[in-house]
């Protein structure tokens, strides 16, 4: 077979893969609510084929371009979700809590589907991306990232469990902002679809960062535009710096829009917020497991990110670029994510921060990671702006 089909059969795979894991949901659900083992078993094995099926896109498309499928948004994200499966199927292993896989499942499927809405045409590599450093050290973030997630979804799951969800307090808004966020995710793979099936491109011409006529293509309607280099009526578009990438900040804009929508139709089709409509699949969940396994994520998931978000980073940095350390946005937010998980792990080990601290601390460190991951390589212009 040549590399287009690989490339297709990868593809394949992956959208099955995607099907079999929205299935999945399905009888996961009907386990929590039942005491039925069979059903339980069908959901894993369906979970199960799912992974398989996820190893066989990365395989088969790493054959297909030559180089580890890690090289852009779309292949990260991918990558990101496959990993963070598979560890919800090792936790399962070692715990048995099928309850899990309802709240990593859906972030699965987000992350996947986020990384879809980007093209996934197979291009040569830059430069400064061919080395083999490349691969070691995206590999280990996506694993690393993909570890602490899993933290994230205990936390979610412990906050759920023990805070009153029909109590109007701040711990429940601020969970409900938390659901709100990931409702934002839904919007940008909504909108992305929905525009690419839809919207006529518009081409225009603006300043790029080095003050040079460049052609920019909105694939979603413009809300903001940088420096115009031919028209100067930008017809009550908000026109800002060069510095930032406003087709990409755009695209942000239209995931609020979207992801605003469809959370205010789900709460006046239910009339009730997320947090109540979740909670009852976390009553059978022991909010100790729970903080136990997030602190055992974080204490894999913190020396894995030092290697490959650091460690790794700074040697491809010197083969790339000729130095280690440069103070790209994208390498400082990764030092101030390290920072964070260093000083979630020390107020928990000398502090005793446990249980809902140590659950709000993993939201806002997955918070770091889809930040930097995100909005730092897509808005701010750096170095990694490739992605």
């Amino acid at each position: 077979m040549n590399n287009e089909s690989f490339l297709s059969i990868s593809s394949v795979s992956l959208f099955v893969s995607f099907t079999l894991l929205l299935l999945a949901i399905i009888p996961l659900g009907l386990a929590v609510k039942s005491k039925g083992g069979l059903i339980t078993k069908i959901g894993m094995v369906i979970a199960y084929l799912a992974f398989i099926l996820q190893i066989s896109y990365f395989l088969l498309r790493w054959m297909a371009v030559g180089h580890a499928p890690v090289s852009n948004m779309y292949e990260f994200m991918t990558f990101f979700g496959i990993m963070l499966h598979g560890a919800f199927l090792v936790i399962h292993f070692i715990y048995k809590q099928t309850m899990i896989g309802l709240f990593s499942i859906p972030i699965t499927l987000l992350i996947i589907g986020y990384g879809s809405a980007f093209s996934n045409e197979a291009s040569p590599l830059l430069p400064s991306l061919q080395s083999n450093w490349l691969a070691i050290h995206v590999i280990t973030v996506a694993a690393s990232s993909a570890i602490l997630s899993i933290a994230f979804v205990m936390g979610l799951m412990y906050l759920l469990r023990t805070i009153d969800v029909h109590q109007r307090s701040v711990q429940s808004i601020c969970l409900e902002a938390v659901f709100y966020s990931l409702m934002i995710v839904c919007g940008f793979v909504v909108s992305s679809i929905s525009f690419n099936l839809f919207y006529t491109p518009v081409t225009m011409q603006i300043n790029n960062i080095e003050e040079a006529a460049q052609t920019v293509t909105y694939t979603m309607p413009p809300i903001i535009v940088n420096e115009l280099a031919e028209i100067k009526d930008t017809g009550g578009i908000w026109e800002i710096p060069n510095t930032i990438d406003a087709r990409k900040l755009t695209t942000i804009l239209w995931s609020f829009i979207a992801g605003t929508i469809i959370y205010i139709l789900v709460r006046l089709g239910t009339r009730k917020s997320i947090i109540q409509l979740v909670k009852p699949f976390t009553q059978k969940a022991n909010p100790l497991l729970l903080d136990e396994i997030a602190y055992r994520a974080i204490l894999i998931g913190f020396p894995l990110f030092s290697l490959g978000g650091l460690f790794f980073a700074m040697i491809w940095a010197q083969i790339a670029w000729g130095r280690y350390w440069g103070w790209d946005p994208k390498e400082v937010w990764a030092l101030i994510t390290w920072l964070f998980y260093a000083a979630l792990l020390h107020l928990r080990l000398s502090k005793g921060w446990e249980g809902g601290r140590t659950a709000w601390l993993s939201i806002i460190g997955f918070g770091l990671i889809v930040f930097n991951q995100v909005f730092v390589n897509l808005v701010i212009a750096g170095l990694h702006s490739y992605a």
